[in-house]
């Protein structure tokens, strides 16, 4: 692998790799599952379809990427991590990587604040920023502001939150809150968070306030926001030196050869104007009501029922075939 990046403003390899997805165009289908966890990954993976045999790739960031198909469908499984800066390369290095729609559906794990048990699924209409507000005066408390901004909200795409919906069948639509941990969920540390009353003024301030969560508000509001632009990107003369992109790949020997490149003419291959269309469906592991908390028993048969409600979900979601990226040599290429 080629040990240079070719634009510092946007980072590629000079094998036409993302920086931090270790990904290029043809790793990638149009069709998404992103969840937080390796293991919920793996999960969903076991699902798709034998042939062709399912790629896989770990990058040097954490970032962990599986592509093959579901019922003839290309789908594919992103593993993230956690929190919102994770989703922010994920969703804007995926991007690049693909022609025609990404179809994005977030599957993770959330704290529930109304009296639904665990183990229940709340698949979230729209959700809102809860942030720290570094304006304000932590150590002694006296400030004019207060502590945490929250933001307006920003809605899932209806048709696939309709088809999330329906692939789940339980139908709750709520909003859901984005939040990052400790403070904006309103846990007590020992640090000075001012959040005490926190929860209950979310309660008051945003109507149908369902779940804390940590992903789902930043994909919303990037799939929202990109209105299919695509700049070109000068190429640095001379190449950066930098650490290599070093993804670790197991994939069939059969699609080795590299996919066409790309890289420059994403979304070239549409007719159509593509877009980012998301939604999500969230697994209540914990109660900030009852203070339950799921067993490791029902987090195995949740995550499995799941893994096939939103892989049926993409499944049938349409995008037509102008709006798809081309299979010839992609990794899901039948030969």
């Amino acid at each position: 692998m080629k040990e240079r990046v070719l634009d510092a403003n946007f980072p590629r390899t000079a094998d036409h790799r993302v920086y931090h997805l270790g990904l290029r165009a043809g790793e990638i289908a149009n069709r998404i599952v992103t969840v937080g966890s390796e293991s919920r990954a793996r999960t969903i993976a076991s699902f798709l379809d034998k042939t062709p045999e399912p790629f896989k790739l770990s990058s040097e960031r954490g970032f962990i990427t599986i592509t093959g198909r579901y019922s003839g469908v290309p789908v594919s499984i992103v593993s993230v991590g956690m929190g919102s800066p994770n989703v922010d390369f994920f969703i804007r290095e995926a991007r690049e990587c693909l022609s025609g729609d990404m179809v994005v559906i977030r599957l993770g794990s959330c704290g529930c604040l109304t009296d639904l048990p665990v183990g229940s699924i709340v698949i979230p209409k729209a959700s809102v920023a809860v942030n720290r507000n570094y304006d304000f005066d932590f150590v002694t408390g006296k400030s004019q502001e207060y502590p945490y901004r929250i933001s307006k909200p920003v809605s899932a795409n209806f048709d696939l939150h309709l088809a999330v919906n329906i692939a789940i069948s339980f139908l709750r639509q709520h909003v859901d809150t984005y939040t990052s941990f400790y403070s904006s969920q309103g846990r007590q540390t020992s640090f000075p968070d001012h959040n005490a009353d926190l929860i209950e003024h979310l309660q008051s301030s945003i109507n149908d306030l369902a779940t804390l969560e940590m992903e789902t508000f930043h994909i919303f509001h990037l799939a929202t926001s990109w209105q299919g632009n695509f700049n070109s990107f000068k190429t640095v003369s001379p190449p950066l030196a930098t650490s290599p992109v070093h993804p670790y790949i197991s994939q069939p020997p059969s699609t080795q050869d590299p996919p066409p490149d790309l890289s420059s003419s994403v979304g070239e291959h549409a007719t159509s104007k593509p877009r980012i269309k998301a939604a999500a469906a969230q697994m209540v592991f914990a109660s900030r009501l009852s203070q339950d908390f799921i067993t490791p028993e029902q987090v195995t048969e949740l995550e499995n029922w799941c893994a096939r409600g939103m892989l049926g979900a993409l499944r049938g979601f349409e995008i037509g075939l102008e709006s798809l990226h081309p299979e010839l040599g992609s990794v899901w290429e039948v030969k």
